[in-house]
């Protein structure tokens, strides 16, 4: 063997022995690893959420003025809107002109007054049948509305309830009319007071309607959207604006395996990484989502198909600035 195939031969093994001497370091830190270093718990997140209602009303009619702004903060019991509908205050200068012609005809029953009599009754007539175009106009309006897919099949319901009862006070007044002709004055007497109790009903009613000129906010909460603009017009039931009340919870979809230790009534620890704070949460609700939100094994032997379960808390103390839709972080 030469000089420079001994000095080949050299190298060779010193490249084969560092070769070997590097394997052995990168399974050394890998055994070291695998018996040093331990896997972290899962991540769970989740999001906040609040309660979101719409604030409508039973009185259609045109947006005469809007007190707040989206983003504002309200009170239980603070004015949002004032709905203005001239037809509704026609209604009720008719319903209460039905009522006074109503307690006068039946005074004049009492008086006895038969000519009296009959022409009070005839003025409820015609009332009624005005009253009966109203309504058939509201229902036919309704009916309208109700084929575009804006109103509800109730709405529309009731619409024609109102009408049908219009068409029946028609009925009830022309009775009282030809009674009232006729002469049977004992008859007339319980018309008449039956009359006074119709008319008072309308009156009650378009009173009940007006209540929902001024809509107020039902709780605490934050203006989120405004649907319509002032000097529109809304129907009834549409909705004026949405209100967030101030019932913030949060909620984390997770397999049954994570389970173990929470259970309703369970105080969570929770991380808001957008406020960059850490908190608790007690546990309220607890419910599986099904087959379609299993998580499926990945081995067909040794391991089994977890079920996703929805949990939702609500923080123990008040969380300032938290807002629907931000990240949680269940803390393990």
């Amino acid at each position: 063997m030469t000089q420079n195939q001994e000095a080949v031969s050299a190298k060779d093994r010193m490249l084969i022995l560092t070769i070997v001497v590097v394997i052995l370091i990168i399974a050394g830190l890998a055994i070291f690893g695998f018996l040093v270093i331990k896997q972290g718990p899962d991540t769970v997140q989740g999001q906040a959420d609040a309660t979101e209602i719409r604030i409508s009303g039973k009185l259609p009619g045109r947006v005469e003025e809007i007190f707040v702004e989206e983003g504002d903060r309200v009170r239980k019991g603070d004015t949002l809107v004032h709905i203005h509908s001239s037809l509704i205050d026609a209604r009720l200068n008719q319903a209460e002109a039905m009522e006074t012609a109503a307690k006068a005809a039946d005074a004049k029953v009492d008086a006895g007054t038969r000519s009296q009599i009959v022409k009070a009754a005839f003025e409820l007539w015609q009332q009624a049948l005005a009253a009966e175009g109203i309504a058939q106009k509201t229902y036919d309006r309704m009916e309208a509305l109700y084929s575009k897919g804006v109103v509800s099949e109730q709405k529309r319901d009731e619409a024609k309830a109102a009408y049908e009862a219009a068409k029946a006070g028609v009925a009830a007044a022309e009775s009282q009319y030809s009674l009232a002709k006729a002469g049977a004055q004992k008859e007339d007497k319980e018309a008449a007071q039956a009359m006074v109790n119709v008319a008072k009903g309308g009156v009650s009613e378009v009173y009940a309607l007006l209540e929902d000129q001024y809509l107020v906010a039902p709780y605490d909460g934050e203006i989120t959207e405004i649907y319509p603009n002032v000097s529109e017009l809304v129907a009834t039931g549409a909705p004026i604006m949405s209100l967030q009340k101030d019932d913030h919870w949060v909620v984390f979809n997770v397999r049954e395996n994570l389970l173990k230790d929470i259970t309703t009534g369970t105080v969570i620890k929770i991380h808001i990484p957008a406020l960059d704070k850490h908190a608790e949460a007690k546990v309220y609700y607890i419910k599986d989502l099904g087959t379609y939100a299993n998580w499926q094994a990945t081995k067909s032997t040794g391991d089994y198909d977890a079920r996703t379960f929805q949990i939702k808390a609500r923080p123990t103390e008040k969380l300032e600035n938290l807002r629907p839709g931000m990240s949680v972080i269940l803390e393990q």
